[in-house]
């Protein structure tokens, strides 16, 4: 009889919780959303719905593969495989050093909590730095603008809070990853907001599906986002409606930045980002000019986040700056006696003090790469650079790259450049459940158990940003893996190439007998060994909860801290007069090409399923109708796409919630460069953009959003 199980997906930082149908095999049959979960409330969306199809598929790896000569496949059995590989390890450590070994994080290990903590502790057992990972080709400005601007110890306002929120080039009720919004069942809790009263600004190319609630939508040209920041911010210090108290002790030199963004009148940003003064004004108005109450004005609570659109295009990490700019000029963090929403579950509890974490530009010291001269930040290299750190000779040279749960050669900008470093590697190992491009190059594919087939908890470092409530929900393995598979953990490849290398590992801080491996449990139970609910009273609630513990509220900064945001250093100052100084579009070029996501796919994955299939079987050139009839196409015509780096052929697609003059298309699909498009492998934008040129200084993060772009048609 079929059977049903609670479980949450784990595919994004959603985390929805799903009810599962599985047969008497012990395979997953179905899934649908939970309606009874508190968070949750039902909502799932097709990603999770159809994760039975991946467990099942025919495409499913389910035996380690070792690749032959002659590029085909044969079956080894694990334990072999796993000799063989730390065997190459060995003799790669001893003859180079332990830094030309090398692992890449893609999506899928952020989204395993075990694995994701297990592997940065393999590199630190074998004392390797050499850690790479999507996010510093995704997000990396984050980091940079903490660490150049500040932060805040006690967080941004709470959501509950929020009189108003700014949106700039993310969507959050499609990509679920935007940390200042509820991000469980987000269509629900935006409607809840605005019944409320909460005003939203939407910055972005499109009118996306975020965007059609806004109050204020600038649907500005890509690339433009710091020329509308500074603007915005302009009009906030001109009119007064920034929190001057909260400036004068907190803020180093607001004065700088008012004289560095003066040249940015509203009529000069409508101008050059394509929207309209009117606009413009009720943008900063909606997000900045303080309520009138009965007893008088009163500061507005929210904050402003963005997304892939600015951290993605160009001056992206000045992008970022400006963005948290916003929140700092306007004062949008949690203060002293303000509730903390989630004081931690998984996490150990610390106390939030309303004070600032002063600015440390870590990669400004450590160690440097002889490829560039970058360095590194939050314990990760550049993966800009990559490619680059492969294929060039002398010492530091990777010579080993270890993947687990992503697919850089259709994940990283510069498809070809990254191919061609890979087929360098002496040894590069996949972690990976298909066959992808990457793994297509690897010297050896391990298959890993699927997330119903092994246990987990949410993301422990990010639990403040992804719940909004002390919730948490342990997923046990419920499904079978198939009968006579050989998968296995992610995290156990890592703890037994250790092993076998005589390398002990610290997890957590915690050593971990290398003789007799753990099992997940205790794993997860280590992690959280040090929150508010103890991990057996977690694996309790399967269908998830929201936990009673002790409250907390923001408490007073320390007497002694005097640390300061630093709002206008030298290096922002100086990009954001380049801004103004920056020449037109090149010739020869007509749009500007904008990044996308799309509901139906997760980055590179699970592309081939039967229902995503259906819905979405390649990526499209989404493209304003306008643009098409001036053209003379027609909507699924095909045409070339072409920047100054490169050129791709592609299916174009109506859309006119897009702005003219751009291009949208989503990032990670594509077959290997020079190789004909299969039925769903779609186009790769990334064969469009460079890692030669116009890397950012800081952070080698390449353009790969409002790069120009044209459109030919042909045969």
């Amino acid at each position: 009889m079929p059977r049903e199980a609670v479980t949450a997906c784990r595919i994004c930082a959603g985390n929805c919780s799903l009810r599962l149908t599985l047969d008497d095999a012990g395979r997953v049959v179905a899934a649908r959303g939970d309606r009874d979960n508190p968070l949750t409330r039902g909502y799932a969306c097709i990603k999770g719905a159809y994760l039975h199809e991946a467990h099942n598929s025919a495409e499913r790896l389910l035996h380690p593969l070792k690749r032959q000569r002659d590029g085909s496949f044969v079956q080894m059995p694990l334990d072999v495989m796993l000799a063989e590989i730390a065997a190459q390890l060995q003799t790669l450590i001893e003859r180079h050093g332990a830094d030309a070994v090398a692992a890449f994080r893609g999506t899928m290990n952020y989204s395993n909590l075990a694995a994701n903590h297990m592997l940065p502790a393999f590199l630190a057992a074998l004392g390797s730095n050499s850690f790479f990972s999507t996010m510093t080709i995704d997000q990396s400005a984050k980091w940079v603008a903490f660490e150049r601007l500040g932060g805040w110890a006690a967080g941004k306002d709470p959501y509950a809070l929020a009189d108003a929120l700014l949106f700039v080039g993310t969507n959050p009720l499609v990509s679920l990853s935007t940390f200042n919004f509820a991000l469980q069942n987000p269509v629900k809790q935006l409607h809840e907001a605005k019944e409320r009263g909460l005003k939203l600004v939407v910055i972005d190319p499109r009118e996306t599906e975020t965007a059609r609630h806004a109050d204020v939508f600038l649907q500005v040209l890509p690339g433009e986002d710091p020329t509308v920041l500074a603007g915005l911010l302009r009009i906030i210090l001109c009119r007064g409606w920034h929190d001057a108290e909260f400036c004068a002790r907190y803020v180093k030199d607001l004065r700088r930045l008012a004289r560095a963004v003066e040249p940015f009148t509203p009529e000069y940003v409508a101008q050059r980002a394509g929207v309209s003064v009117e606009g413009l004004e009720a943008a900063a108005a909606a997000f900045a000019e303080p309520v009138r109450e009965a007893g008088g004005l009163r500061r507005k609570r929210g904050s402003a986040a963005s997304g892939t659109g600015p951290n993605m295009a160009p001056h992206s990490n000045l992008a970022e700056h400006l963005v948290e700019c916003l929140n700092v000029v306007c004062g949008r963090f949690a203060r002293a006696g303000d509730p903390v929403p989630n004081p931690g579950v998984l996490a150990p509890r610390y106390q939030r003090r309303a004070e600032v974490i002063a600015p440390r530009r870590s990669w400004e010291s450590g160690w440097k790469s002889r490829v560039g001269g970058y360095g590194m930040l939050f314990g990760q290299k550049m993966s800009g650079t990559l490619a680059q750190e492969i294929t060039t000779p002398g010492a530091g040279q990777i010579r080993a790259l270890l993947v687990d749960g992503g697919n850089p050669v259709n994940a990283v900008p510069d498809q070809r450049r990254i191919a061609d470093a890979l087929r360098q590697l002496e040894l590069l190992v996949c972690i990976e459940p298909f066959m992808t491009n990457t793994a297509r190059l690897a010297h050896y594919v391990i298959p890993p158990k699927l997330m119903f087939e092994r246990a987990d908890l949410h993301s422990r470092d990010y639990e403040s940003y992804i719940m909004f409530q002390p919730y948490a929900q342990y997923s046990a393995a419920v499904a079978t893996p198939p009968e006579g598979s050989e998968v296995v953990d992610d995290w156990f490849v890592f703890w037994d190439l250790a092993r076998r290398l005589g390398k002990p590992i610290l997890f957590d801080d915690v050593p971990l007998d290398m003789r007799a491996a753990p099992s997940t449990d205790e794993l997860l139970a280590i992690l959280v060994r040090h929150g508010s609910i103890s991990f057996d009273e977690l694996k309790l609630y399967p269908q998830g909860k929201v936990y009673e513990i002790e409250p907390m509220i923001v408490q007073p900064g320390e007497p002694g801290n005097t640390a300061r945001f630093d709002v206008m250093p030298d290096d922002v100052e100086r990009e954001l007069a380049d801004v103004l100084n920056e020449a037109g579009e090149p010739p020869g070029f007509t749009h500007r090409l904008a990044v996308r996501r799309v509901r139906d796919v997760q980055n590179t994955m699970y592309h081939h399923l039967p229902a995503i299939r259906r819905r979405m079987p390649f990526n499209p050139a989404f493209v304003h109708p306008d643009d098409l009839a001036a053209q003379g196409l027609t909507e699924g015509q095909c045409v070339a796409i072409v920047s100054p780096h490169g050129r791709i052929r592609a299916i174009v697609k109506a859309d006119p919630a897009l702005r003219r003059g751009v291009v949208s298309i989503p990032h990670g699909w594509g077959p290997m460069p020079d190789e004909e498009p299969q039925t769903y492998a779609g186009a790769n934008p990334n064969q469009l953009l460079s890692t030669s040129v116009d890397l950012d200084p800081i952070n080698a993060m390449p353009v790969m959003s409002a790069m120009p772009v044209r459109i030919e048609a042909i045969d």
